[in-house]
């Protein structure tokens, strides 16, 4: 592509938008979900599988990186992309969301998290600066900007002045990573508007964001407990907050029937572990809604997993066989699953670029939420 970042918008259908990010690596079309592969690795997938269902971008995870096998380490193996080869580009988080997840596990001060790792107990301090140096020793080409992902219910005076530490820390996290003039000229920092589900906080990240000026700007703090109503609602509002030319990301979402109701309010990218976490668990992502390949009724179902998709296990391999597999906690079974669930993400991704292009979203959601919904049912 020969550009270190650049986002163009192709077509729009309403708020929902399609379009296309060129980076070093490759393109990336939008709307985008990225698989999540959290320790250099979507789970239960090769990278290049990954790849052949349609993924254009994955993500990877700074906290548990830094631990294991430690970003130093990483960087003199030849960075993440030769480490696990994955060839194309890659989005980094900043560890901020462990300051939520992990809470029982660390300190937060003005200059960053104390943590203590979940692995073996030891002390690792994670700053704005810190997770920069990190996610440029990984080689990332999307990089995060560090900050804290407050629970929703929490008071609104404290929402808030978490909201105003992490504008604090989104101009460190700038600041960080043009001090790395080598990567920062190859690669693309986002910055994450937070403040729960207030619109007058988040009005005010979004602004203090804009100020500073980023390559794309997050939409962080939802998908944490609040719940699809209160999710939309927001949604609603936090995206037109956001600089229209730029893309926005919506971290850590979600169902399919999340993605299309955050696309159709304005969203381009997403990230979230359920497809490949499910699909351990034995749970499919159909156009007819999710089925639990655990259920006994499968046990003798010669019919694939799933008749629209046209992945590798739903043209190879039987509900029966998959209920064999899964019911045995076979790997295989993990494999195919997560495959399939990693595909159907993809080809929910295309469709909807589809529908944006030619100006029918809004009757494709429609059918799509009728037809799923319907069979989550």
């Amino acid at each position: 592509m020969g550009q270190r970042f650049a986002f163009t918008i192709d077509a729009t259908d309403g708020a929902a938008r399609t379009g296309k990010i060129a980076m070093l690596r490759g393109e990336i079309r939008t709307p985008a979900f990225m698989p999540v592969g959290t320790a250099a690795t979507v789970k239960a997938m090769k990278p290049e599988t990954v790849r052949r269902t349609g993924a254009d971008i994955i993500l990877g995870n700074t906290y548990h990186l830094m631990l294991r096998p430690g970003a130093e380490r990483v960087a003199r193996l030849g960075g993440l992309h030769r480490f696990m080869n994955w060839d194309r580009p890659i989005l980094t988080d900043s560890g901020g969301y462990q300051v939520m997840s992990l809470s029982e596990l660390r300190k937060l001060t003005e200059e960053g998290v104390e943590f203590r790792s979940h692995l073996d107990g030891s002390k690792h301090m994670l700053t704005p600066e810190r997770s920069m140096e990190i996610q440029r020793l990984l080689g990332s080409d999307i990089v995060m900007a560090f900050d804290e992902c407050p629970r929703a219910d929490r008071p609104r005076d404290e929402i808030a002045a978490s909201m105003e530490m992490s504008m604090r820390w989104a101009k460190r996290s700038r600041d960080g990573f043009d001090s790395g003039e080598e990567h920062a000229s190859r690669a693309a920092l986002f910055g994450i508007q937070q403040g729960a589900l207030d619109e007058e906080l988040r009005k005010i990240s979004a602004e203090k964001l804009t100020e500073i000026g980023f390559d794309g700007y997050a939409i962080g703090g939802l998908a944490v407990g609040e719940g699809q109503e209160a999710m939309f609602a927001t949604l609603d509002f936090a995206p037109a907050q956001l600089p229209r030319d730029r893309p926005r990301y919506l971290m850590g979402v979600g169902k399919p029937d999340d993605l299309v109701g955050a696309v159709e309010r304005g969203v381009d990218m997403f990230d979230c572990v359920l497809p490949s976490r499910s699909g351990r668990n034995g749970q499919a992502f159909t156009w007819n809604g999710p089925i639990n390949l655990r259920n006994a009724r499968f046990a003798e179902d010669q019919e694939p997993l799933d008749n629209r998709c046209s992945c590798d296990t739903c043209s190879t391999y039987s509900r029966a066989y998959l209920h064999h597999l899964v019911r045995s906690n076979e790997i295989l079974g993990a494999m195919l699953m997560t495959e399939h669930n990693i595909a159907f993400y993809q080809q929910l991704m295309q469709a909807m670029r589809d529908a944006i292009a030619r100006g029918g979203f809004a009757r494709f959601a429609s059918d799509f939420r009728r037809d799923y919904l319907q069979g989550k049912s």
